[in-house]
């Protein structure tokens, strides 16, 4: 079943949550955050939920502003944007630690949501998480189309239509980077990726890595995985990994 918030400007963002009444009342609760253009009902995130709900544990779904069942225009949609919308869900809706898991852009958030969160964080698990995505996803004459503010347009392997990138979105996000620095969080990450992703090279994975303060990081390489790692096998894993992280936690 489909909630809504209400935003302090009174736009609604969908969300689904999974109180988990058998996991205790400090059990960490699930957060998924899904990459550009996407919303709660892929098949990662219903995996994830349905799994989530079957074993008693606390879930929370969400679709960004002008994504999904949610109010507003993808064209007004920033990563700090919607970082403030999960942020705003998360203090409403949830007691207690959090376990943020992040795919592909959404792992970029999950990094921003993260250092907002401090000691409620108890635990990351990134699926080909794309930081810094602002940066090295887009061509010279691609940002300096932007730059002029202008709309990118690629071809979208996952679609009919065309995938934008909007001005407003990709200045935001230029801001946003966090490669460049240390990433002042501290506690247990998984970094997922496929090393047959076309979309986000699975380097960047092991830059994260090298970047977060923790030190107990762990990057899992899948040799034969693809940038949606959303195959049975592919999802079998991701749930083993967060049920790790909710064991640890």
């Amino acid at each position: 079943m489909t909630d809504f918030f209400e935003m302090p400007d009174g736009r609604r963002i969908a969300y689904r949550l999974a109180e988990g009444a058998a996991s205790g009342k400090h059990a960490p609760t699930i957060v998924f955050l899904p990459g550009y253009m996407s919303d709660m009902a892929g098949s990662k995130a219903t995996a994830l939920f349905d799994w989530a709900q079957a074993n008693g544990h606390a879930c929370l779904l969400l679709d960004y502003s002008g994504c999904g069942e949610s109010d507003g225009d993808f064209a007004d949609g920033t990563l700090s944007r919607w970082r403030d919308e999960v942020l705003a869900l998360i203090a409403a809706k949830l007691d207690g630690p959090v376990v943020l898991v992040g795919s592909s852009m959404g792992g970029w958030l999950m990094l921003l949501v993260g250092l907002a969160l401090g000691e409620r964080l108890v635990g990351m698990v990134g699926i080909a998480a794309a930081p810094d995505f602002s940066d090295w996803g887009y061509s010279a004459e691609q940002k300096a189309i932007l730059e002029a503010g202008r709309t990118v347009l690629e071809d979208n392997l996952y679609g009919p239509e065309p995938t934008p990138t909007y001005t407003t979105f990709w200045a935001d996000a230029q801001a946003q980077r966090l490669l460049g620095a240390p990433i002042a969080i501290d506690c247990p990450v998984t970094l997922l990726h496929g090393q047959r992703d076309a979309d986000v090279p699975w380097e960047t994975s092991l830059r994260l890595a090298d970047r977060l303060d923790s030190a107990k990081v762990l990057v899992q390489l899948v040799k034969d995985g693809d940038h949606r790692l959303s195959r049975a096998e592919d999802v079998a894993r991701l749930l083993a990994i967060v049920g790790q992280h909710l064991l640890g936690a």
